[in-house]
């Protein structure tokens, strides 16, 4: 036993020394988003967007606004809570502010344009749910699409995260979609700009980088990449990922890179495809 609180006095030492030479902690009243605080929030937005799949009570029209209001309001005073740490974490980190004045009403503010368009994100997720469910055999009904297809949660969590990525929001919307890849596999950086009807059948895998542009009725099978060549920090601000244009179909494995690559309209490209060029419009690439 002497041994053992003579190691643990010896580790605790170093640690301290540790924390005291600064990096990454969050001591001495730093703000840091709470991960699990944001999971909940995110399971809570895609009760709103399909009420009655996630909830462990029956949910009739009678009381559907009551519950509705009060996930409204849950949503609000916990998203706004946590989009506030984020904000002053930020500030703490890039030096912008020191008493955090503004910080709070910007979360509020941010908080409050994210709600009045849920019901706009709501119609666009339907259109993915049919454009899936018509898209594959497999699918019985919608609510198999709802409650079992790895590909329309993630598909749900980007849709809410990149209106805070629009919103100049830190840290969050990455660590919302960090919780969908860590459960479904599928890797879509907040960031990326997805159109309608997106499809993604089997998931596991794929990989959207942050500056990826996807048009409308895209379907991706598992294990695509639609990635960046090896750049440096100093191309942050710049388009790394593809252009993958409207009606295009990429098949399991293929890996297609760089800012200036374009497949074009109705294009299909091929399993295990590896692509650093653009395609014309309805091309085969095998």
């Amino acid at each position: 036993m002497d041994n053992l609180t003579s190691t643990i006095e010896q580790v605790l030492a170093g640690l301290v020394r540790s924390y005291q030479q600064g990096g990454a902690n969050g001591i001495n009243g730093k703000l840091i988003p709470s991960r699990e605080s944001i999971i909940t929030v995110l399971r809570a937005l895609q009760s709103l967007i399909f009420p009655g799949f996630y909830e462990n009570e029956i949910i009739d029209m009678r009381t559907i606004r009551s519950i509705t209001g009060q996930q409204l309001y849950f949503i609000a005073r916990r998203l706004s809570e946590e989009i506030e740490k984020g904000i002053c974490h930020n500030c703490d980190e890039e030096g912008t502010c020191n008493k955090h004045d503004h910080c709070r009403d910007k979360a509020q503010a941010i908080t409050e344009r994210l709600l009045t368009k849920l019901p706009e994100v709501r119609e666009t997720i339907l259109k993915d749910v049919e454009a899936i469910y018509a898209g594959d055999p497999a699918a019985k009904s919608h609510s198999e699409v709802i409650l079992a297809y790895p590909g329309l949660a993630a598909i749900t969590a980007y849709r809410i995260a990149h209106i805070l990525v629009r919103e100049n929001v830190p840290l969050i919307p990455r660590m919302m979609m960090e919780h969908i890849h860590h459960e479904t596999g599928i890797d879509i950086h907040p960031g990326a700009s997805i159109g309608e009807r997106l499809v993604i059948d089997h998931g596991t895998g794929i990989v959207i980088g942050e500056t990826a542009v996807i048009g409308n009725d895209v379907k991706l099978y598992h294990g695509v990449t639609l990635g960046a060549f090896a750049v440096t920090k100093e191309a942050t601000n710049r388009k790394r990922h593809p252009t993958i244009c409207d009606e295009v179909t990429i098949y399991a494995g293929a890996t297609i890179l760089g800012g200036d690559t374009v497949i074009g309209k109705g294009s299909v490209v091929g399993a295990n495809v590896w692509l650093t060029h653009s395609v014309e419009p309805w091309s085969r690439i095998k």
